[in-house]
């Protein structure tokens, strides 16, 4: 039997390679079909796999939900299961998001949704190493790649350390340009807590997702080379765009 059309054009082979265990095999036929299809193109059904390829239903289904936890595939019920958007990786290294799209071959934007001066609470007071009910320069943006939203960004920076930065126009700026150009701050490294959220309803609209997805949202503390905070950040990411890449070492 010869080779068959997948959805969009993409081979399927006929039988599943010999030397592996069915499960392993038809996880290697998935994968290599996941990197020939465009996202958004369908996969096989579960009964056209196994009947293709002489396997249980159970044994497809398992493989199916294995790509549906790590976010290659997902599912429309009474629909069928999809290729997923490519997920970004957050980087290692302390970046801008403007430079984090850039270096990953995307175009970077933004739309300011609200930008004001405002008092600091104890809490940002602390964070930021100032007085409570200091002035602090508060920006709200809707961060996209592409032109497509990937973050909701609040971000809280003390006033008088950056006097006139609430006159800029930040829907097209990178804020650590500005911080680095504008102000000559030599920015040194971030503390950043991360948490699994759903999205709100009135945050859903804004990442074009459902109200109730799963969301990232990343609690960041900039500082410059001489520890002095510069930035306090609130980021929430869509949970089906974004993922964190960790490199760990035993001692």
């Amino acid at each position: 039997m010869a080779e068959s059309a997948a959805s969009d054009g993409a081979a399927l082979p006929s039988r599943l390679p010999r030397g592996a265990p069915k499960g392993q095999a038809l996880r290697a036929i998935l994968e290599d079909l996941l990197g020939a299809l465009p996202p958004g193109a369908a996969l096989p059904s579960e009964r056209e796999l196994a009947e293709r390829y002489g396997l249980a239903r159970m044994t497809v289904r398992n493989e199916i939900e294995r790509l549906t936890t790590e976010g290659s595939v997902y599912r429309l019920h009474g629909r069928g299961t999809f290729v997923a958007e490519p997920r970004i990786a957050q980087a290692g290294a302390l970046t801008s998001f403007t430079e984090d799209m850039l270096g990953r071959g995307h175009v970077p934007g933004s739309t300011v949704a609200s930008s004001e001066v405002v008092a600091a609470d104890g809490f940002l007071a602390a964070t930021l190493e100032v007085k409570p009910g200091d002035s602090c320069f508060r920006l709200e943006r809707v961060r996209t790649a592409d032109g497509r939203p990937m973050a909701l960004e609040q971000v809280h920076i003390p006033l008088e350390r950056f006097e006139g930065i609430e006159g800029i126009d930040f829907a097209d700026a990178s804020l650590f340009e500005i911080l680095e150009d504008r102000f000559g701050i030599a920015l040194g490294n971030a503390e950043q807590r991360v948490v699994a959220v759903g999205i709100d309803a009135d945050q859903a609209p804004l990442l074009d997702v459902p109200a109730g997805a799963p969301g990232l949202r990343f609690d960041t503390v900039t500082r410059d080379r001489d520890g002095t905070p510069v930035l306090y950040a609130v980021s929430l990411y869509p949970g089906d765009r974004y993922e964190i890449a960790l490199r760990q070492t035993r001692e």
